[in-house]
């Protein structure tokens, strides 16, 4: 990978991160197109903190917010009952017992099925397979629920059932925003609501696992052949984080307005186009040997 490719893959991630069409079957299917190769485990995890870090500065009013109420529900600055402690009445602080309630599927079952998610989920016939399938239950959901619900109206339950979303991001091609999008519609919730609580909820999954690949990266990235170098990483990774943080303005703007249909609609059309290129062989289903053990 050179220094243009690393750029070009940086721009990707930045453009289709928050978007519901799934950022890791991007970078998967244009790593392919470019490098003829996955562009390989270290380099994606950092361009991704680029991202992850522009939801924290759009966000950090709210993210202050929830983590003071919290914390000071916790040490018993409003009442020392247990009840007070997890934030009764004090719709922040339970927000923040949500987000952890939501963070726990996709923590789970990442860490008990990680070398299943590295290898054998990454093959680009899954991928197009779950691209089809979510792209058409997302905008059925989107057309047939109603737009009633409010962040202030989330339950333990329905925070759980986010998590679900989420955790299914993990087969590349579902998307983290799409499975917890369409499950908040899904749920009744506005576009707008189902987008903030998206990219919130994500937060410490995805910075978490990216903070974890990059402590990895330092250590093992001589050993990825497809590693271009710490200057084309850090660019790329700037990259995707001053254009993400464009995405996110607009993507809030357009879904006050707008439905999901046209991303349904871009998902369906991708999963062809991938299904074409893998019939043809043009691109091969699945990663390299070399890569797909890490040597």
């Amino acid at each position: 990978m050179n220094f243009f490719q690393a750029i070009v893959l940086g721009l990707v991630q930045a453009l289709t991160e928050y978007l519901p069409v799934s950022s890791s079957a991007h970078i998967r299917i244009v790593g392919e197109l470019m490098l003829h190769n996955d562009p390989g485990a270290a380099f994606t995890a950092i361009i991704q903190l680029g991202t992850e870090l522009a939801v924290i500065l759009y966000f950090r009013h709210d993210i202050i917010r929830i983590l003071s109420h919290w914390f000071s529900c916790l040490f018993g600055h409003n009442g020392t009952d247990w009840r007070d402690r997890l934030g009764r009445g004090d719709q922040d602080a339970t927000f923040g017992w949500y987000i952890i309630i939501g963070t726990m599927p996709i923590l789970i079952v990442g860490l008990l099925f990680q070398h299943t998610i590295e290898s054998t989920l990454r093959n680009l016939w899954i991928t197009v397979t779950v691209l089809l399938l979510f792209g058409v239950i997302l905008w059925w959901v989107d057309s047939r629920f109603p737009q009633k619900k409010t962040i202030k109206e989330m339950n333990a339950k329905e925070a759980l059932l986010y998590g679900v979303g989420q955790m299914l991001a993990l087969i590349p091609g579902v998307s983290r925003s799409g499975g917890t999008i369409t499950f908040g519609r899904a749920m009744g919730y506005t576009r707008e609501s189902a987008v903030r609580v998206s990219f919130i909820m994500a937060i410490p999954a995805v910075f978490g696992s990216g903070l974890l690949e990059a402590f990895k990266a330092f250590t093992d990235y001589k050993s990825d052949p497809m590693f271009p170098g710490w200057g084309a990483t850090i660019a790329a990774t700037l990259v995707s984080f001053f254009v993400g943080y464009i995405v996110i303005i607009g993507f809030l703007k357009f879904v006050s307005t707008f439905s999901y249909k046209v991303f349904a609609v871009y998902r369906i059309a991708l999963a062809v186009l991938v299904a074409v290129l893998l019939l043809a062989g043009i691109i091969p289903a699945a990663p390299s040997a070399a890569l797909s053990l890490g040597v």
